[in-house]
């Protein structure tokens, strides 16, 4: 019996020690037939070893069925097997694996619930995510800092803002992390003063911010128009040391370019050491909004000339933007048609022709912009019609600003705003009878000419870039 003992020791050591070498796919079937026939596929250790082994190879699914064949597998397994799935971004598998410990009695520890939920936040599973909540409640975990920063990241995740602040206030201790998803779930779900009243408490709490913290707080800045939080945040990273990366670069930049103070961000810019494509395209768009349209030009030609960075679909959203806001028409007609030639390795999409249009329209060819909006490959929007609108009444066509109200009212027949343009239109070509019945349309809808936002601006989108969104990942 001791003899068997030790032999099963030396065999244990003996698949333990091939788990260090280099295995490849064809290894791990092999590997996976001792382990049956000697009986150590229930062995934690090697069961742990065999399923990290299979994720760093990708073969998850040899790691699901050797799973399954662990009569009673241990919690540690367990967790290995959830972990390795909760960073492959294949749903379900994980709360699967979850739901077979309960059928089994296997009890879930402060370990299985992180990994659990970060499967959850990153598809969203509000449902699922509530039910592992109240486990959590349930077995007593509510005071585990990192299992309650995985249950406020589900409900961030899911836009549930109210479900994510009343764990957040229900902590009986919080970290950075806790304060980081606070404000990160603020800043994906729009709130941004709320997102930077986060901020703001999480000085007076004494917590201090990291790299993902401050990232987000910029990203709020920006959209916010918060400049002197932003300036701020930069005097911060200065007096802190902190090394200008290139995600944090690139939120400077942005939140320089969105507040109306790029020369501040191209200082930025060209005091960072290493800069990708979003830096570039921080850069441009600052300088767009700027309407410092033949400087965004340049940095535009610089980018692959110097940077070695080519443009991508963003890029050209921002230059024809400039092009647009500094009436460079030729310009941004010699881009558009080299993208639609190919020269860049895309084809133009639904902004790229939103931004022409408005171009076109700006700089009085209506013509011009309503041709590109019946020939284009997508239905227009209604910032295209927004564009068109506004550049005919500019010229005062008449007939053609008439056209763009009927659609924009087509489009969205809820907002009063539109309406009273189309109005007021008739009015000045003469048409009362189109007047009256307009008037009589908004009486009856109850609705008010100040409801919604203008049509006759061409409100756009102006790029994004990707932030951090889990903290921990």
């Amino acid at each position: 019996m001791a003899a068997f003992g030790v032999q099963m020791w030396a065999e244990s050591n003996r698949i333990l020690s091939l788990f260090a070498t280099s295995l490849s796919p064809i290894h791990i079937p092999q590997i996976q037939a001792q382990l049956i026939v000697q009986n150590l596929h229930s062995n934690p250790t090697i069961a742990h070893h065999f399923i990290n082994t299979c994720h760093d190879l990708r073969l998850l699914d040899s790691a699901l069925r050797f799973f399954t064949q662990i009569p009673k597998p241990h919690v540690f397994v367990c967790n290995s097997l959830i972990r390795a799935f909760s960073h492959s971004k294949i749903p379900r598998t994980p709360l699967s694996i979850y739901a077979h410990m309960n059928r089994n009695s296997i009890l879930p520890n402060n370990y299985t619930f992180p990994f659990l939920l970060k499967s959850l936040a990153d598809f969203n599973h509000l449902v699922s995510g509530q039910s592992v909540h109240a486990h959590v409640v349930k077995l007593g975990y509510v005071s585990d800092v990192y299992v309650q920063n995985s249950l406020m990241d589900v409900y961030a995740s899911c836009g549930r803002m109210g479900l994510c602040k009343k764990v957040f206030d229900e902590m009986p201790l919080r970290d950075v992390v806790s304060w980081t998803v606070l404000i990160m779930g603020y800043r994906v779900a729009l709130m941004f003063d709320d997102a930077l009243i986060a901020f703001e408490q999480m000085q007076y709490a004494g917590v201090v911010p990291n790299r993902v913290t401050m990232v987000n707080a910029l990203a709020a800045c920006a959209s916010f128009g918060a400049i002197e939080m932003g300036v701020w945040i930069h005097e911060f990273v200065k007096r802190r040391g902190w090394e200008m990366d290139v995600i944090l670069g690139t939120s400077l930049i942005d939140m320089y370019g969105k507040c109306g103070r790029i020369e501040e961000g191209l200082v930025v810019f060209q005091a960072m050491k290493d800069k990708n494509v979003y830096t570039w395209n921080a850069l441009i768009n600052g300088l767009a909004l700027a309407k410092s349209g033949e400087e965004a030009i340049a940095w535009f030609k610089r980018m692959n000339e110097e940077g070695g960075i080519e443009a991508d679909e963003v890029t050209l959203v921002a230059v024809l933007c400039a092009c647009s806001h500094s009436g460079l028409v030729d310009i941004g007609r010699q881009i558009f048609g080299s993208m639609i030639d190919g020269k860049f390795g895309f084809s133009p999409g639904i902004q790229h022709y939103s931004c022409m249009v408005d171009l076109l329209a700006r700089s009085g060819r209506i013509e011009e912009s309503f041709e590109l909006i019946k020939n284009m490959p997508f239905d227009a929007t209604k910032a295209m019609w927004g564009s068109l609108l506004a550049g005919s009444r500019a010229q005062g066509s008449l007939e053609m600003s008439e056209f763009a109200a009927r659609k924009l009212v087509e489009m969205e027949p809820e907002n009063g705003a539109y309406y009273a343009v189309l109005s007021n239109i008739c009015a000045e070509m003469g048409k009362w009878n189109e007047v009256e019945k307009v008037r009589e349309i908004m009486k009856v809808e109850g609705l008010k000419k100040d409801l919604g936002s203008s049509s006759v601006e061409s409100f756009k989108r102006l790029p994004h870039f990707p932030w951090y969104r889990v903290p921990w990942s």
